[in-house]
């Protein structure tokens, strides 16, 4: 090993003195195979047996300087060492020493101190792509995200890295130890490239910019990943199902719905999830988080894409059209619903009755009527729902609200359904009709209530007296018989009633309305029976024929 004072070493490295001792330096720090030395100043009894395969040389006291140059005149030039004229091709005759990438030295100080010289200096790969001169790395020169190159502990050791470790963006450098540190972090890598690649989410460097659409990305490797987006490239094929995909995570991704991998489970129940982002959504339902709000009405949501579907209600869009029919949906799972009621597809059947159903939610809502479950309770009264809508329109009643008005007289109604059956007064539309007589009703339910005048059932029965009713309105009237309520009362003379009608002909009576008239001779009463028995005069019909 080449032993000589750092003075006379840095006079040396300045160019000031044996341009030939510079040169056998250079080559011996570099140990090139094609460098020749042209100085017999280096032996092998002053290079030390157990550093001979180190990496960088060290330098010893003055001392053994002296004793060096005084062997150095006794003893002749090998033969093995070809003469000055014989220089490397690559070191020029007037070329500066500070000028050529240098690997590190160690050097002693006077008082036996050993410190590194160009420690951050790249290996000789890496000086093609970058070099560093021995002022520049002293200051921690280079680009921006350079700067963010922390110093190594003394406790770290570099002496296992290769000089040939080659710093690409295809090729992982195994290490021991750690090359360089992120000061903002503290995150360690093992070569300087992902450091300074790491380095570039702090700094905000984006070198890499797509050529179509002007997008930066901080590493290569993503711009590649982007460029598929418009190229269509889907390199990566499902093995099973042949699906292809852009990126190799997606594969994986899917490759996990045909084995049924659910390797993500929740620390809290334990429920098991093929995708980590399904189960950072899931987690949410645990701490009811909800980080997504709505910039116009400030509601949140657990989910970036029930925020997005949300914000459609403001700005009215319908992106997802049906092929058929032209109505456009603000979710592509409406948009999915509605296409079966042009395709009559039923996909959702029953366990108990067999019947199908085209929406998953309307077979759960059916199963229902077979189990009699009521999950939606009442905050109110306690009255509970096997239905939520059947809640919300109940809970109308104890708020008032009446939200859908007829556009005809005006009158409001709580639920949209009543509203609809109300139009018909207004159409005369009578689209129920009787298949045993042909009779024609506006409502399905007075359609139901009819049949039952020709069956003759009557399944609502009094828990007082037993008499039977054929409608359960009737029920309700009839038994205010025994508890005497009378809950209609006249805001004229506040007498009260027990039916609704009985007010309404009643009121008549202060209003001296008539409204029904008789066909023949044009007479006018007040209630519809009065007009009945009028008629009879008419006909000579005498429905109660004495006995006797």
């Amino acid at each position: 090993m080449i032993t000589i004072t750092k003075v006379e070493y840095e006079e040396q490295f300045c160019g000031a003195q044996e341009e030939n001792e510079r040169r056998q330096l250079l080559d011996a720090v570099y140990k090139q195979p094609r460098v020749v030395l042209n100085r017999a100043d280096v032996s092998e009894k002053y290079l030390c047996p157990e550093r001979q395969e180190q990496e960088f040389p060290g330098v010893k006291e003055e001392e053994d300087l002296d004793h060096h140059q005084d062997k150095e005149e006794e003893h002749p030039q090998p033969p093995n060492i070809k003469k000055e004229e014989q220089l490397p091709p690559y070191i020029k005759e007037e070329e500066n020493f500070t000028e050529l990438p240098v690997t590190g030295v160690h050097l002693k100080t006077e008082d036996g101190c050993q410190y590194e010289e160009n420690k951050g200096a790249e290996s000789p790969s890496c000086s093609s792509k970058q070099q560093i001169t021995e002022d520049d790395e002293d200051h921690r020169g280079g680009s921006h995200a350079d700067s963010w190159l922390a110093r190594m502990s003394d406790g770290e050791d570099t002496s296992h890295i290769d000089d040939d470790e080659q710093c690409d963006n295809d090729v992982t450098c195994h290490t021991d130890g750690k090359r360089g540190k992120c000061s903002p972090c503290g995150k360690t890598f093992g070569t300087k490239y992902h450091l300074r690649r790491h380095a570039m989410g702090h700094t905000g460097d984006k070198p890499f910019a797509c050529s179509v659409c002007g997008r930066s990305f901080s590493v290569k490797g993503k711009l590649k990943m982007h460029i598929r987006i418009h190229t269509g490239e889907k390199p990566f094929a499902c093995s099973v199902c042949g699906q292809n995909f852009a990126h190799k995570g997606n594969l994986n991704k899917h490759k996990r719905t045909h084995t049924g991998e659910r390797p993500f489970a929740c620390s809290v129940c334990g429920q098991n999830f093929a995708h980590k982002g399904n189960l950072n959504k899931h987690k949410r339902t645990h701490t009811g988080e909800r980080p997504f709000a709505c910039s116009v009405c400030g509601q949140n949501f657990a989910q970036n894409e029930l925020l997005k579907i949300h914000t459609r209600i403001h700005t009215g869009e319908k992106p997802f059209a049906c092929s058929v029919c032209g109505r456009s949906f603000s979710e592509k799972g409406s948009l999915k619903n509605h296409t079966r009621t042009h395709t009559r597809e039923k996909p959702f059947s029953c366990s108990v009755c067999g019947q199908n159903f085209a929406q998953k939610g309307s077979l759960k809502r059916h199963t229902r009527t077979h189990t009699g479950e009521k999950p939606f309770a009442c905050s109110v009264c306690g009255q509970n729902f096997a239905q939520k809508r059947s809640l919300k329109t109940h809970t109308r009643t104890h708020t008032g609200e009446k939200p859908f008005a007829c556009s005809v007289c005006g009158r409001s109604f709580s639920d949209n359904g009543s509203l609809k059956t109300h139009t018909r007064t207004h159409t005369g539309e009578k689209p129920f009709a009787c298949s045993v007589c042909g009779q024609n009703f506006a409502f399905k339910g007075s359609l139901k209530i009819h049949t039952r005048t020709h069956t003759g059932e009557k399944p609502f029965a009094c828990s007082v007296c037993g008499q039977n009713f054929a409608c359960k309105g009737n029920l309700k009237i009839h038994i205010r018989i025994h508890t005497g309520e009378k809950p209609f009362a006249c805001s004229v003379c506040g007498r009260s009633f027990s039916e609704k009608g009985s007010l309404k002909n009643h009121t008549r009576t202060h209003t001296g309305e008539k409204p029904f008239a008789c066909s023949v001779c044009g007479q006018n009463f007040s209630q519809k029976g009065n007009l009945k028995t009028h008629k009879r005069t008419h006909t000579g019909e005498r429905p109660s024929a004495c006995s006797v």
